[in-house]
């Protein structure tokens, strides 16, 4: 006599999501593998290349011009920046670089573009920018500060940079970071200073971050 069993709709439903579980454990499996080999190698690469900032430092800054007329400041500044990239194993693209000059907080100047350039490991530039402002729009207080800055024979300019980099390991490019750069030029300006531009050229180091 042979025996004949008749599972119920229920029993066969229970089966196949048991069989579907299965299925589905096996295939994350091997996808949870892979993406957290992915996630420790990045992590690895990282700690083992770990970008260092790009070093600035002004080596020339000359003022031509510097003429309050009312509320509007006249302004003309050249300067001439050393760009470093102290990686051993990582080159910089610099996709977007603009230069203005800043005086007591107030932008005196509009932004000038350097073009963009890749910067190798370990490798150093000397960048030149003509910053030019005319009829800029300034502060009541700048006429004043002028004015002091006169008396005590010292004036500060900060000389700054926006920009976008690109870090660069082997074949591999990352995506785009947002970089600023700040640098302070002191320079001779006294009541008695007639020189013609006036310059300075201490070999101020600037802050950068990105």
């Amino acid at each position: 006599m042979s025996r004949i069993t008749i599972n119920s709709p229920k029993h066969c439903a229970e089966k196949q999501v048991l069989r579907i579980e299965r299925n589905y454990k096996k295939l994350l499996f091997p996808f949870s593998a892979i993406f957290t080999t992915l996630i420790l190698l990045i992590l690895l690469i990282y700690l083992i290349l770990h970008p260092s900032k790009p070093q600035f430092s002004l080596t020339q800054v000359d003022i031509y011009q510097l003429n309050l007329s009312g509320p509007k400041l006249n302004s003309s500044v050249q300067l001439i920046l050393l760009s470093k990239n102290p990686n051993q194993k990582v080159g910089i693209y610099y996709d977007e670089f603009q230069v203005y000059a800043s005086y007591k907080g107030q932008q005196i100047t509009g932004e000038t573009s350097v073009p963009p350039f890749y910067q190798s490991n370990e490798e150093s530039n000397l960048l030149t920018a003509s910053l030019v402002g005319n009829g800029v729009p300034v502060a009541p207080s700048i006429g004043y500060e002028v004015g002091r800055d006169q008396s005590s024979g010292r004036l500060v300019l900060n000389l700054k940079v926006n920009g976008k980099l690109r870090w660069k390991v082997g074949t591999w490019v990352t995506g785009h970071y947002r970089f600023n750069v700040n640098c302070v030029s002191f320079m001779a300006f006294g009541p008695t200073t007639t020189s013609n531009p006036m310059s300075s050229n201490q070999g101020a180091h600037c802050s950068t971050t990105i």
